[in-house]
């Protein structure tokens, strides 16, 4: 994250507070307030609390789509066609994880106090101060494991969980449970860029750094702590373990920009702090542009595999309205009739969470909601053209959900095959398309 911070400011493309801020509430209102002004990139606080242990605090490493692209070298339209090319499993030569014995992370290390930390309580209404930017590193039989949790902190040396059932970590913790163990853990905070992302992505089990090695083109280097779980560079590392114990947990404003419930979850008790002695503590605005990109972008690539095995997608994109989570647009360029309607079944089975998908021709720019509109508009048959899946299972975080079941929706707003004329317009893009390239 370091060298990511250090090229932006080269670059002219950090933005960088001076004066002394708090961490309870004022450095995420002074960041939303960047982002209700369009703001896209990256704003580095130099003086949190009086710049109690010499920390700074970072925030929208990854915000912006722009961003993220130039990363990978790609451009903002083919940023998912260009993800989903990538193997999951980083089954290439690129695809390779590196074991070093030191890292600049252990240039402190010593006792767990999360006090230590300007950790940010973010909205009036939160159980607590929260870890947002933390990848949560767990090995068990020899398979490790990275994804991305909100951790509330109870006390200096101890963090509630929020473990999702079904994902791989709650699996892991459960088994070392059942197993009358306790799980070990490392919590890596200011990581790079691109290994946040592959961490935030559903792969194979295991599969993260090999994953984020693919997206780099390098391998990723990785560490062991005293524990011997191994974790990523980082500017600050949590060692810790996950017990049986329980602690309430919430509430919390997910991505919806709605409080989630309060939830009984697993308490992470901390051994050990590792740290860079100038470190820099990344925090995630919650519903903020940065909690959206890495919740939402790992499954358009997803949904494009999936899409891919039935018909000829071109494109996947998960809009801003709906969450950058909950409704989509899918691009094809469709062959058969019953196509599209097989997109949306694929769509939805590769993202359970998703609650609408509108399926569109390639002359749609689906950056544009006017375009996409225009496209329902003028090539649905609204008795022919629409799926509705009553009683699914969708997102938790959905407010309308009732206990996380909900209704979706399916748009099939592709033009009729044989009857393109009908549809030509004049202009090939719809007024006020965003253009991308």
């Amino acid at each position: 994250m370091r060298e990511f911070k250090d090229r932006m400011a080269k670059e002219g493309k950090l933005i960088e507070i001076e004066r002394d801020v708090s961490s309870k509430y004022e450095v995420a209102d002074i960041y939303a307030e960047l982002e209700r002004k369009g703001n896209k990139l990256p704003v580095l606080f130099h003086s949190v609390d009086g710049m109690q242990h010499n920390v700074k605090v970072m925030m929208n490493v990854v915000g912006g789509r722009q961003i993220l692209a130039e990363m990978l070298g790609t451009s903002y339209a083919e940023l998912t066609p260009f993800m989903a090319k990538i193997a999951e499993g980083g089954n290439n030569d690129d695809g390779k994880v590196k074991i070093v014995e030191d890292s600049a992370t252990k240039e402190v290390v010593g006792e767990p106090n999360l006090g230590e930390l300007p950790i940010l309580t973010h909205f009036r209404g939160d159980g607590g101060a929260y870890i947002t930017g933390g990848v949560v590193v767990a090995e068990l039989d020899g398979v490790r494991n990275a994804s991305v949790h909100r951790l509330m902190v109870l006390d200096d040396k101890r963090l509630a969980a929020r473990l999702v059932p079904s994902r791989h970590l709650y699996k892991m913790h459960r088994e070392a449970i059942e197993r009358g163990e306790d799980l070990k853990v490392g919590i890596a905070i200011g990581v790079d860029p691109l290994v946040l992302l592959a961490a935030s992505t559903r792969v194979p089990p295991g599969k993260e750094f090999d994953y984020a090695s693919a997206l780099k083109k390098e391998p990723v280097e990785l560490f062991k702590l005293v524990n011997g779980v191994a974790v990523p560079h980082a500017e600050i590392v949590l060692e810790g373990y996950i017990s049986e114990t329980r602690a309430k947990e919430g509430p919390f404003i997910d991505i919806t920009g709605t409080y989630d419930q309060i939830r009984e979850e697993p308490v992470i008790t901390l051994t050990r702090m590792y740290r860079r002695k100038d470190a820099i503590y990344h925090a995630i605005l919650p519903s903020g542009a940065e909690h959206k990109l890495l919740m939402g972008v790992p499954y358009e690539s997803l949904m494009f595999r999936a899409v891919e095995r039935v018909a000829r997608v071109k494109n996947v994109f998960l809009t801003e309205g709906g969450c950058c989570y909950l409704h989509a647009v899918v691009q094809v360029k469709k062959e058969k009739e019953g196509e599209p309607k097989n997109a949306i079944i694929a769509a939805f089975a590769a993202h359970p969470s998703l609650k609408r998908v509108v399926v569109v021709d390639e002359d749609i720019d689906i950056f544009n909601p006017d375009d996409v509109e225009y496209a329902i508009a003028t090539r649905v048959r609204w008795d022919e053209d629409v799926v509705f899946i009553s009683g699914a299972k969708g997102s938790s975080l959905d407010p309308s959900a009732e206990n996380g079941v909900t209704t979706k929706l399916g748009i099939d707003a592709t033009k009729e095959l044989g009857e393109e004329k009908r549809y030509k317009r004049e202009l090939n893009v719809a007024p006020g398309t965003s253009k991308r390239k």
